[in-house]
């Protein structure tokens, strides 16, 4: 079935579209040699499409979360591997951009220009092996110097650190004043201390090179601590631009290649003249049903966040909205594949075709923040009216947060 979208969105989506159908000719290569698509990098600067969230009045494309999501989910019907690795460039650019608007923050227009001008790309490498990454707490150590702090530790899941310039992650500072707090951080990754190590062999999502992070005594400057919380705690500012921006994000990432999925199906069904068949109609009338619920909470969710409906609510009760969009996109997704499987037969599982790659990528959607398990526990407590943790809501988020029983 076809999208609906606005004028403006026609027109990101026709150049999202394009480079779509030429990264889905390079998917194999990449996913077979577990080689970062740098090629579709080059693709997506020199279409726009790396300034998609910055601001027009800074130099970008001005798009905004509800023009964001699609061109995302165009991407991936593509290249899961590309979408997720560009995802985490355009999602931080918009949450700034949101932001800026707002406040006329002096040092994200510093950003976002170096965004417009492409001397800025960006990651968030914030996962730790061991650690539930529910932005709440870290391994890694910040220790206080001389204006600012040093940072140590090895982050995991590093998606787009083997592009990127610049990258937002989190450290525990064990000695603050008032107990121990998660200070969120930006670095280059050129500076002295920080290493990728070459980890990534994965079973799916192989052109994302998520490979792991080492800090080692990173010096980051006080101006270059963006924020901070008292660990364990849910935080409003958090809420606001993490959590109400990466959710919908990776969900319309594992929409578009579930969307890709059914499309690629019903074009080899066609090809059989299988059309006809009422099993098959069946099963594809499923996938696409899946996947337009998908899309209707990811279009709820994006509304929601432009018109700041969604903060309102209790900062737990929105965080578990946040996550209650991917859970549910990336679960269809994962049956949309396994279901795709009865249409398909053996064709489903040859490496000379592309559904075995889209089946594989899928299935890391279960498990990326926030994972399935986490987002349940949050959920129910939610309806249950259960304190899953404390909570520092939006009259008291920032550096001089008190930790709560």
């Amino acid at each position: 079935m076809r999208s609906l979208p606005t004028p403006e969105q026609r027109e990101l989506l026709d150049i999202a579209g394009k480079l779509a159908d030429t990264f889905a000719e390079r998917a194999a290569e990449h996913d077979r040699n577990n080689t970062f698509p740098f090629d579709n990098y080059e693709d997506l600067r020199a279409a726009g499409l790396l300034r998609l969230s910055v601001p027009t009045e800074l130099g970008g494309l001005g798009a905004g979360l509800p023009d964001i999501l699609p061109v995302l989910e165009r991407l991936a019907m593509g290249d899961g591997a590309t979408a997720l690795a560009v995802t985490m460039h355009i999602s931080p650019l918009g949450q700034w951009a949101s932001v800026w608007r707002r406040t006329g923050n002096p040092r994200l227009e510093q950003l976002l220009r170096m965004a417009a001008e492409g001397s800025l790309i960006w990651a968030s490498v914030t996962s730790e092996l061991g650690l539930t990454n529910d932005m709440t707490d870290a391994r890694t150590r910040a220790t206080r110097v001389d204006g600012g702090f040093r940072l140590s530790g090895r982050k995991s899941f590093a998606t787009n650190t083997a592009v990127a310039t610049h990258c937002s992650t989190t450290a525990r500072y064990e000695e603050a004043e008032g107990g121990p707090r998660l200070l969120l951080c930006q670095i280059a990754l050129d500076q002295p201390g920080v290493r990728v190590h070459q980890t990534w062999d994965t079973m799916g999502m192989r052109a994302t090179q998520s490979n792991d992070l080492e800090l080692d005594d990173v010096f980051v400057p006080d101006e270059q601590v963006v924020h901070s919380l008292p660990v364990k705690h849910l935080d409003a500012r958090v809420f606001e631009t993490v959590w109400a921006w990466a959710m919908p994000a990776f969900a319309a990432v594992y929409t578009g290649i579930a969307a890709g999925a059914v499309a690629w199906a019903a074009r080899q069904v066609v090809r059989r003249g299988r059309q006809g068949d009422p099993l098959v109609q069946d099963a594809v009338g499923e996938c696409q049903i899946l996947v337009e619920s998908s899309r209707a909470l990811v279009h709820r969710h994006a509304d929601e966040v432009t018109t700041r409906r969604l903060f309102e609510l209790d900062v737990q009760e929105g965080i578990a909205r946040c996550a209650l969009v991917k859970y549910v996109a990336s679960n269809n997704a994962v049956r949309v594949l396994q279901r795709l499987v009865d249409v398909l037969g053996g064709a489903s599982y040859t490496r000379a075709l592309p559904f075995e790659r889209m089946w594989r990528d899928a299935q890391a959607g279960t498990f990326m923040p926030m994972g399935n398990v986490a987002a349940r526990k949050l959920i129910g407590a939610s309806v249950l009216g259960h304190r899953s943790a404390p909570v520092i809501d939006f009259a008291e988020t920032g550096p001089d947060s008190k930790p709560k029983p």
